[in-house]
């Protein structure tokens, strides 16, 4: 019998645990950029209060589950992205915005950095009209600013493809082959020349 209640009990707990978890995760908000290589965007994004999670992956093509390779080297309309997932209760999609330009080069029309090509490109997705009414006025902002076009694509956002599982998190889990990475393309130094 004490078998029994213990067993029901348990049930119990983990039943709570997974309502309550769920009903967190329904509150959560998601936004998708692209800013040349997604292991540097998930690093720029991870370190932000706010943001529960980023994950690489693809969009803005049409073939669907593709894989690094076909996004790299044949021509899907995919880009590399980032999907962020965040709390609205202490961080804005403006706010995320505002990141998000922080780590790109709005007027490099090849790539980013080192890494060329259309699957680089910087692209910046809308889900509604609030979002796209944000990027446009800041894109005008960044404009006025430098007194220059900037380049990155506005699309509206369709679906998200998870990249590899070898992607996810790169930058924790090969930490020195990244840095090694980031510093030959000279990353930083680009950013800083631009934004400071």
């Amino acid at each position: 019998m004490k078998k029994l209640y213990f067993i029901i009990c348990l049930f119990k707990l983990l039943l709570f645990n997974f309502i309550a978890t769920n009903a967190e995760e329904s509150n959560y908000r998601k936004a998708y950029f692209a800013g040349g290589c997604f292991w540097c965007m998930e690093e720029s994004f991870d370190k932000i209060e706010g943001v529960i999670r980023s994950i690489s992956g693809y969009s803005g093509g049409d073939l669907e589950n593709p894989t690094y390779k076909e996004v790299t080297y044949k021509d899907t309309g995919h880009v590399e992205v980032v999907e962020i997932t965040y709390d609205p209760k202490i961080i804005t999609y403006k706010e995320l915005l505002d990141i998000y330009w922080r780590n790109v080069d709005p007027f490099d029309k090849f790539g980013q950095f080192c890494d060329k090509g259309k699957s680089y490109r910087s692209v910046v997705f809308f889900q509604d009209k609030d979002e796209y009414k944000m990027i446009q006025d800041s894109i005008k902002k960044i404009e006025k600013r430098f007194d220059e076009k900037i380049v990155t694509f506005v699309w509206r956002f369709k679906k998200f493809y998870k990249a590899e599982e070898y992607h996810q998190d790169y930058y924790q889990k090969n930490f020195i082959n990244y840095l090694a990475y980031k510093s030959a393309c000279q990353r930083e130094e680009v950013l800083k020349k631009i934004w400071n």
